[in-house]
């Protein structure tokens, strides 16, 4: 191969590349590359343009003995860490032995496994906690306790809050599993909105009499039916309501409201606009981009307290991911919450 056709193959590698000669200096690289380690690197030693001891050392050996190797690349975009999988090959070329290094970017997937990792020590926190205090409860109900019933009544009505407790969380647990592994299949049934959203407020009508709240619903004139799985939308706006039931009822009321159907740009199609809106403490818009994160609470405790796991508004965003919906959650200090869904019509 002629030194003037190689600009051009390592071009068309759709990863950074870049070739070292046995003189240790780098004879060519694509576009990716000088993006990815500097514009000028062409012609320079490859000390100068790669730096990190480990692929430094990779780049040497099969300078040195010809073998095959991968090793790792770590640097940032600006805007977060990324890695890179280096593949080191070497090639024969007219200017002698040369080697091939081509980065690989794995970012997403130590983002995965940080994710996976993060996700197993929150479940085992959120499990721990409850065991912790049944066990010690158990203990003292066969020890100081065995021969005071009105102990034994207090003990055993707190081991039923936290035993409810992990049944709702791995109840929530299996049902983001479900979601999940539905994500990819979009719903082609019909639901009736305004009748599901009906339906919804009569089954939550008891919890806001006890919240001494008054749930407003407003639906239009025209009937509306749009794709979708009513058992799953029926769970988003539930949670939805009992969110802005729990921790907005100090507002005294929740407007729900169904707007008729119109070309929403955020769908790129016709769509119906659902809206809860509480009139309570509101959030800090600091904590709006992270609340559909699993386990995200705003006040861990007051959530607990509430009977929250910290999941409820990570199915909602997977469920209405699988209906190809948004979700926008606005609020601010003193005005409430006001949690949108948008769902296309087709």
């Amino acid at each position: 191969m002629t030194p003037g056709a190689l600009p051009g193959l390592l071009e068309a590698i759709p990863l950074p590349a870049l070739l070292v000669r046995r003189d240790e200096r780098i004879e060519a690289a694509n576009s990716e590359a000088r993006a990815l380690l500097g514009t000028g690197i062409d012609g320079r030693h490859f000390i100068t343009a790669l730096r990190q001891p480990t692929l430094l050392d990779a780049v040497e050996a099969t300078l040195r003995d010809g073998s095959a190797r991968v090793t790792q690349f770590l640097t940032n975009d600006g805007r977060q860490d990324t890695s890179f999988r280096v593949s080191l090959r070497p090639v024969t070329l007219e200017q002698g032995q040369c080697v091939l290094v081509v980065f690989e970017d794995i970012t997403h997937l130590e983002q995965a496994v940080q994710m996976r990792r993060d996700f197993v020590a929150n479940v085992s926190h959120e499990l721990r906690t409850p065991l912790t205090a049944l066990l010690g409860f158990i203990e003292t109900l066969r020890g100081p306790a065995r021969n005071d019933p009105a102990a034994q009544e207090r003990f055993l009505a707190i081991m039923e809050k936290e035993a409810g407790r992990m049944n709702r969380l791995v109840a929530d647990l299996l049902s983001l599993s479900r979601v999940e592994s539905d994500e990819r299949r979009r719903p082609t049934t019909l639901v009736d909105p305004v009748a599901l959203m009906r339906s919804i407020c009569h089954g939550l009508a008891p919890l806001a009499e006890q919240a001494n709240v008054t749930l407003e619903l407003t639906v239009p004139e025209d009937a509306i039916e749009l794709p979708g799985d009513e058992d799953q939308l029926r769970q988003v706006f539930t949670n939805l309501i009992e969110n802005a039931l729990k921790y907005g009822g100090s507002g005294g009321r929740v407007e729900l409201t169904i707007a008729p159907p119109q070309e929403e740009p955020r769908l790129r199609a016709r769509g119906c606009r659902i809206t809860v809106r509480d009139f309570g403490p509101g959030v800090d818009p600091v904590h709006l981009p992270r609340l559909t994160e699993r386990f995200y609470r705003v006040d861990a405790h007051r959530s607990r307290e509430k009977g929250g796991t910290g999941l409820g508004l990570a199915i909602v965003k997977h469920i209405i991911n699988r209906h190809r919906g948004r979700l926008r959650i606005d609020s601010k200090r003193g005005e409430g919450v006001t949690a949108t869904v948008l769902l296309p019509m087709n």
